[in-house]
């Protein structure tokens, strides 16, 4: 069978970058094994599901380069989940359940006062007619759990390898709220065996519901997929990162921030991982080198800096052509390749070349503050169009004229030349600015 995986987020906010991962994960694994990635908009949950956050990312996985094979919306498929709660009924898998939010607690806090786990009881398995039409005739409405059969759960985890619950030591999940609505869990398994799914891939927060999930396959008559669970991804302090970080959403950093969309898929789908970090070009590259035996079951620490070392990294290695056109829509046409050359190294995000742009062409406020020196640069500057190898002419004139070396010799020149005490190579810089300009700027009071 072909392999098949899905990414399925729910739109009731924006993606962020813990989401992202999986799904950069899961497209990596399936293009690695000439699969099918699908997207699934995970949206019964019809208060807080919103059309824009699904709009909004479908724009960032196509900006990252993540495309789909398949598509689907679980809203459309109400017909099938009722279709199949009726046969788990039929086949007493689900079971009516009618004690109240206020009551589960009660049981739970009595049960953990006695240092026992919190698990359900059954208890609605022991109604008897009588009581369950004296619940219904106080308004009572049920919720449906799945009744989990005995035994020993178990897989073999692409990334965690053998893992094992008991079923004893488990509640029996609930999959029909009071209302009707069927819950995350069913929805997911069904649409999962629908769409022929060879393989989950998410978050080790969702070990437990695979447990459960695994049991529902089998009651629906469908071969179980494999599992693979990726750790969670701390923040630099070391806690959970937090999804309500909203300086980490991707359409931020797709629209603000001017981030490399290969530097996000570089970082993310490293981390965890035994590779080094390091900058991946195109999606190609990041496909041939991903591989599940690489990935951890250490939870990785996300460190925006990283992120920002690897996009100057991305620019740097990025040839003038790939670049032009966005060049050319920030206004900046006159921009050569020479230019590019000389510049992107410096570069931390694509618009800082701006920056780089008006040290060359002016306007600068020079830095001068030995009027003799100046001078002296302006005199033995060489004539004619200047080259990168005019630099080393240049030194070798100052160099005999004075006794300055090291920092004492460029830093004046640097600062002259563009009021800056960092930037690119100044051999690169003269025939950027010119010789017209050099000496205007030794010039200036």
């Amino acid at each position: 069978m072909k392999i098949k995986a899905r990414f399925a987020p729910s739109p009731t906010g924006l993606l962020h970058i813990g989401n992202i991962r999986t799904a950069i994960i899961v497209w990596l694994f399936t293009r690695k094994n000439d699969g099918d990635f699908m997207l699934r908009i995970d949206d019964t949950d019809k208060e807080r599901s919103k059309d824009e956050y699904t709009e909004q990312l479908k724009l960032d996985l196509k900006w990252l380069g993540l495309d789909w094979d398949d598509y689907a919306h679980q809203r459309d498929r109400t017909d099938r989940y009722a279709e199949l709660i009726q046969k788990l009924k039929d086949d007493d898998r689900l079971y009516p359940c009618y004690e109240t939010a206020e009551e589960l607690s009660l049981k739970r806090k009595s049960l953990l006062s006695r240092g026992l786990p919190p698990i359900y009881d059954r208890g609605a398995l022991k109604l008897t007619e009588s009581e369950i039409k004296d619940y219904e005739a106080q308004g009572r409405k049920p919720h449906w759990r799945f009744k989990l059969n005995d035994g020993v759960i178990e897989w073999d985890d692409l990334v965690r390898g053998k893992v094992s619950f008991d079923a004893k030591d488990m509640s029996d999940p609930v999959l029909i709220r009071e209302n009707g609505s069927p819950l995350y869990h069913l929805c997911s398994v069904i649409d999962d065996m629908d769409f022929n799914i060879t393989h989950i891939i998410r978050g080790e927060d969702h070990v437990a519901n695979t447990a459960c999930h695994l049991q529902m396959f089998e009651a629906l008559g469908a071969d179980r997929p494999h599992c693979a669970h990726t750790s969670m991804i701390a923040g630099a302090d070391g806690e959970k990162l937090a999804k309500r970080l909203g300086s980490l959403s991707i359409k931020t950093l797709r629209e603000d921030s001017g981030i490399e969309p290969m530097a996000i898929v570089s970082l993310l789908s490293r981390l965890g991982t035994s590779d080094p970090m390091d900058a991946v070009m195109n999606l190609d590259e990041a496909v041939a080198n991903f591989d599940f035996a690489k990935f951890s079951r250490n939870m990785p620490k996300f460190d925006e800096d990283e992120l920002w070392r690897l996009n100057a990294k991305i620019l740097r290695d990025t040839p003038f052509a790939d670049v032009k056109a966005r060049l050319e829509d920030m206004g900046l046409e006159n921009v050569d390749e020479s230019f590019w050359n000389a510049v992107r190294g410096n570069l931390v995000k694509l618009p800082d070349i701006t920056e780089w742009w008006h040290v060359a062409k002016g306007p600068v406020t020079p830095v001068i503050e030995d009027r003799d020196y100046a001078d002296l640069l302006a005199e033995t500057l060489p004539d004619g169009n200047l080259t990168p190898e005019s630099w080393q002419v240049w030194l070798q004139q100052i160099k005999s004229r004075t006794d300055r070396k090291g920092k004492q010799l460029f830093m004046p020149i640097r600062l002259a030349l563009t009021g800056m005490e960092h930037g690119p190579e100044l051999p690169n810089l003269l025939p950027l600015i010119g010789r017209k300009r050099i000496l205007e700027r030794l010039k200036a009071a």
